[in-house]
C-alpha cells in the first residue's frame, strides 16, 4: 500500500510503499477512505509526541474506512462495514476494564499508543523491517490493521470524510466536557485554544447547556469559528496575562465554573486555575510533556475546593463515543462538516502537515480513497 512515512522529525513526509499483513485472530483490515489531520500528528512530526518511541512511522490516527478483510474470531464485523476507527479499544481484562472503567485500560492492548499489537508487533513492514502505524493506526495509508475492538460500525450513509474526525479531535473536546469537566447546565466556560479540539469543547459547552462560552485565541478566523460554534464572548490573546484576566473578569467577576486550557501550556494552566471560581474545574486538554511540573498556589486548592485534572482522548469509551456523536451530528445538534476547512489527496500530506500548524479553519482531511467516499 501507499502510506506517508516518518523516518526522522522534522523531515518532509514522504508517500512511500508499506507491505501490510492480513489481519490475525481478533484484528480487521480497514481500507482508509479518508484521515483527519489532527494537531498530535503535528507534534508527532515535530518530536514533541510522548508516543513516538520507535521509527519509521506512520502517522494518522483520525481514520474511516471500509473494512476490506476479518481475522479469526472475528464476529461482530464483516467485510463491507462502514467503520470509524478509534485511538484504542479496552482489553476488557484488566483490574480497570473489570471495574467498569475501560478508558483506564491498561492492559496489553494499550501497546496500541505506541503502534504496537498487544504482543508487540506490528502488521506494517518495509523491507521485512517493521514500521509502526502512529497510537495503533496509522491513517495516512491506503490499509490498517487493527483490533477488532478499536472500531465502531457506523451507517454507510455517513459522510466517511466526515466521520473520520471524530476518532479524536471531536471526541477529546466532547470527552472534556461530557465526561471529564461534567459541564452543567448554566455554568460558565472559558476555553482558551480554539483548534479542531478546542472548537469542540466549545460546541461541547453549548450542548451542555452553559450560558456562558468564552472563546480566547490569538487567531481572529478562529474565533469567528468559535462564535459560529457557540461562543457567547470571543476574546483576542495577547501576550499579556493580565489582559486576559482583566478581560474574563469583566464577564464573569467570580471566575468561571470551568476553564479549558487547549493549548498545552504550564503558565496558562496556572492562570486558569486563577481564573476559575470557587469550587471551579480547570482541565488542562493541550499537550503537555510528559514530566511537566503544572499546578498553582495551595490556597486555591485548599480554601476555595478548586479542581485541575488531565485529560486521556476525552476518557474516550469508542463505542459510546462515536454513537453519542453520530446521533448529535444527525439530530443538527453537532457540527462537522463546518470542522472541515480544507480537503486534500494523500500525495499532500507533507503539505497538510505544513498548513495546520498555523491555517485558519479547524481541520484538513486527507482524502485517501475516493471510491469509498
Amino acid at each position: 500500500m501507499r502510506a506517508a512515512v516518518m523516518h526522522r522529525f522534522h523531515d518532509p513526509l514522504q508517500v512511500e510503499e508499506v507491505a501490510v499483513d492480513e489481519p490475525r485472530a481478533g484484528e480487521v483490515l480497514v481500507r482508509i477512505a479518508a484521515s483527519g489531520v489532527c494537531g498530535s500528528d503535528v507534534h508527532a512530526w515535530h518530536g514533541r509526541s510522548n508516543v513516538t518511541k520507535t521509527f519509521p512511522i506512520v502517522l494518522g490516527h483520525e481514520g474511516a474506512g471500509v473494512i476490506e478483510a476479518v481475522g479469526p474470531g472475528v464476529t461482530t464485523l464483516a467485510k463491507g462495514d462502514h467503520v470509524v476507527i478509534a485511538m484504542f479499544g479496552p482489553c476488557g481484562h484488566c483490574d480497570y476494564c473489570g471495574t467498569g472503567q475501560p478508558e483506564y485500560c491498561d492492559g496489553p492492548s494499550r501497546r496500541s499508543m505506541y503502534g504496537e499489537m498487544p504482543d508487540g508487533s506490528t502488521r506494517l513492514s518495509q523491507d521485512g523491517k517493521p514500521v509502526y502505524p502512529y497510537v495503533g493506526v496509522g491513517s495516512f495509508g491506503e490499509y490498517a490493521v487493527v483490533r477488532a475492538e478499536m472500531v465502531v460500525k457506523v451507517s454507510p450513509d455517513l459522510p466517511l470524510d466526515m466521520l473520520c474526525i471524530t476518532a479524536c479531535g471531536v471526541t477529546t473536546g466532547l470527552g472534556a466536557v461530557f465526561n471529564v469537566a461534567k459541564v452543567t447546565p448554566g455554568s460558565s466556560v472559558l476555553v482558551v485554544g480554539c483548534g479542531g479540539v478546542g472548537l469542540n469543547v466549545v460546541q461541547g459547552a453549548r450542548i451542555a447547556g452553559a450560558s456562558k462560552v468564552i472563546a480566547v485565541d490569538t487567531n481572529p478566523a478562529k474565533l469567528d469559528l468559535a462564535s459560529d460554534f457557540g461562543a457567547s464572548h470571543c476574546l483576542r490573546a495577547t501576550e499579556d496575562p493580565a489582559e486576559l484576566d482583566a478581560a474574563v473578569r469583566r464577564i464573569a467577576p467570580k471566575g468561571v465554573n470551568y476553564a479549558f486550557d487547549v493549548v498545552g501550556s504550564p503558565a496558562l494552566i496556572r492562570q486558569l486555575l486563577g481564573l476559575t471560581a470557587m469550587g471551579g474545574t480547570t482541565v488542562a486538554v493541550g499537550v503537555v510533556p510528559w514530566g511537566t511540573e503544572i499546578g498553582g498556589p495551595a490556597g486555591l486548592f485548599l480554601f476555595g475546593e478548586r479542581k485541575l485534572t488531565g485529560v486521556m482522548g476525552g476518557s474516550n469509551r469508542p463505542v459510546r463515543e462515536i454513537r453519542r456523536i453520530v446521533d448529535l451530528y444527525q439530530q443538527g445538534r453537532l457540527k462537522l462538516d463546518e470542522l472541515v476547512g480544507k480537503t486534500q489527496r494523500l500525495d499532500e500530506i507533507g503539505t497538510a502537515i505544513e498548513d495546520a500548524v498555523g491555517g485558519d479553519w479547524a481541520r484538513t482531511v486527507i482524502r485517501i480513497d475516493e471510491r469509498l467516499l
